[in-house]
């Protein structure tokens, strides 16, 4: 009986966090923030680094199922720069690949912090969290509405980059801070959006790589079974928050996910200081 319960209890943990990770992970309000406080305000333990990526695969997933034409149109941009031609599909390619380099040094360097010190501290996520909330309001309406992702330059794209690297910090989120960068850019919302969107695909690639291999140093089939779990749910629960937010972002603005950040950050902010 105690073998089935904790196999149930395991069972319902990784559900909660594929459904947070899902719905948390393109919303621009930090998954990885998320996925912390879970372990921090419950009884569970840490769900480790390794899991939290099994569970980015899921929403890679979805990701590429709601942008599918946007992913064939940056494999092709890809053909198309090895066979040295241009066009659009391969400046699209080649500002997706400008803006994710920078976090690749970024994320080696900050390695042991990503994995050790920056998952342990509720009072960091809670400052992340209410201030880049601010600053995605301030960006949000400060921002001209101007631009496209077909009007996009490697100096932004590289901008945009290089604003990723703050989504090392829990509570940052990559989402977040990278459509703030869009905005303050003049990308209207939803090109922000789906900038950031097609963005996050080379990102979660990479880091799901380096989790499976990790997968398949342990040998471990019950992780494995875990891993599956994760992705499944994730992905639906992502696939669904991606069409909202982005039917949502068509007609309105970024407010209610601010709203959710200052209050968050600032609850978290009475749990830790009051």
């Amino acid at each position: 009986m105690a073998q089935y319960l904790g196999a149930a209890l395991t069972l319902i943990h990784i559900i909660v966090l594929a459904l947070i990770q899902g719905i948390t992970e393109f919303l621009p309000v930090s998954s990885s923030g998320h996925l912390i406080l879970v372990s921090k305000l419950t009884p569970w333990p840490d769900q480790t680094l390794v899991v939290d990526i099994a569970l980015h695969v899921g929403t890679l997933a979805a990701v590429m199922v709601y942008f599918h034409r946007e992913c064939r149109l940056m494999v092709l941009g890809v053909f198309n720069l090895l066979l040295l031609r241009g066009g659009p599909e391969a400046k699209l390619a080649i500002h997706v690949v400008v803006a994710a380099l920078p976090i690749i040094p970024a994320a080696l360097y900050l390695k042991d912090y990503v994995a050790g010190d920056f998952r342990q501290g509720v009072a960091l996520i809670a400052w992340t969290t209410l201030g880049f909330g601010i600053l995605l309001y301030a960006a949000d309406r400060l921002g001209l509405r101007i631009r496209r992702v077909e009007h996009m330059t490697i100096g932004s794209a590289l901008i945009i980059g290089v604003a990723q690297i703050l989504a090392l910090v829990p509570g940052t989120s990559r989402s977040g801070i990278t459509m703030t960068a869009a905005r303050f850019l003049g990308f209207e919302r939803v090109e922000a959006a789906r900038f950031s969107l097609m963005l996050s695909m080379p990102v979660i690639i990479g880091a799901g790589t380096l989790a499976g291999i990790d997968l398949y140093r342990m040998g471990n089939a019950e992780m494995n079974t875990v891993t599956v779990l994760a992705i499944v749910f994730s992905f639906v629960s992502a696939l669904i928050a991606i069409a909202v937010m982005m039917r949502w972002l068509g007609r309105a603005s970024f407010t209610p996910f601010v709203i959710y950040r200052i209050g968050l950050g600032a609850g978290l902010l009475y749990w830790v200081y009051g």
